[in-house]
């Protein structure tokens, strides 16, 4: 049931976790912080990332219909 591949699952935890950790290291707080909540959306989206990093499966690949994986589907 995988749809995510390799190298996709890499460019996702990758940016998973700049997104997840921007906001809380010292040179990106000050510019999240005069976001308000978008912070918040910004570690949201990361952690969706690695999530589907980690499980290789895009909920969003499997409604359009693609995959990226090659590891074929039984």
């Amino acid at each position: 049931m995988a749809n995510v591949g390799s190298t996709d699952r890499l460019l996702r935890f990758a940016g998973g976790a700049v997104l997840l950790a921007a906001p809380f290291l010292p040179p990106f707080a000050e510019f999240f912080a005069a976001l308000g909540l978008w912070k918040f959306a910004s570690v949201a989206a990361g952690a969706i990332l690695m999530a589907t990093a980690a499980f290789r499966f895009c909920p969003a690949y499997r409604l359009i219909g693609i995959s990226t994986c090659r590891i074929p589907s039984p």
